[in-house]
């Protein structure tokens, strides 16, 4: 993961954002909340007026990414027991 982070680090930033704050859903933040987010990272260098409606997506896709997985794996683990 790069040491400073800009609005291009979609992936790394997602993965931040998704350790710190693993009790929100990405599917369903605001980008104002997430834009705060990312700009508030330490690790976060860019300049915030740079961000974009496509580039917080990707970030939203990165965050979303391991839970839909989870959500996957339960539905398949629960399938198996049935």
């Amino acid at each position: 993961m790069p040491k400073d982070l800009t609005w291009d680090n979609a992936e790394d930033i997602g993965i931040l954002l998704s350790e710190k704050h693993p009790d929100i859903e990405p599917l369903s933040i605001r980008f104002t909340d997430l834009h705060r987010y990312v700009t508030e990272l330490p690790e976060f260098k860019d300049d915030p007026k740079k961000s974009n409606e496509g580039k917080l997506e990707a970030m939203v896709d990165r965050a979303a990414a391991p839970a839909a997985a989870a959500c996957a794996w339960v539905r398949q683990e629960e399938a198996a027991a049935a």
